[in-house]
């Protein structure tokens, strides 16, 4: 490898994943909008698992994070995405078994609130193992 100035190496940790099982699942690609990170250290991120409303007609549509009454859950964010320089890409599960111990707590708890309110009767199903 010819090493330029401009070449840096950087090591990064694997994304986490939320997967319950990997085989059986369906995504897709969507916006993720920087109005819904939250601050970690000096950026914002929009942590994985995150319950979201997409347009599934209009991918380009920027994604809203649901809350189970006004805004109904059809997707969950599948890894983090870092929105500290505005709307970033990111990927939509619309079909999957999440594993809620895999998520973040402030994640779970917002998980946790979404299944009270419309049930736990979607395409992406959230579990415990």
């Amino acid at each position: 490898m010819l090493n330029r100035n401009d070449v840096r190496r950087r090591a990064l940790a694997a994304p986490r994943q939320i997967l319950a099982n990997v085989d059986m699942q369906s995504s897709i690609g969507c916006i993720v909008p920087q109005s819904i990170g939250v601050e970690v250290g000096n950026r914002l991120y929009v942590k994985a698992g995150t319950p979201i409303n997409i347009d599934l007609f209009n991918p380009y549509t920027p994604a809203v994070i649901a809350d189970g009454d006004a805004v109904q859950m059809n997707a969950v964010l599948l890894h983090d995405v870092d929105v500290t320089l505005g709307n970033a890409n990111g990927t939509a599960l619309i079909f999957g078994f999440v594993n809620v111990n895999r998520v973040e707590a402030d994640v779970a708890e917002m998980i946790t609130a979404v299944v009270e309110g419309q049930g736990n009767n979607n395409m992406v199903v959230f579990v415990k193992l």
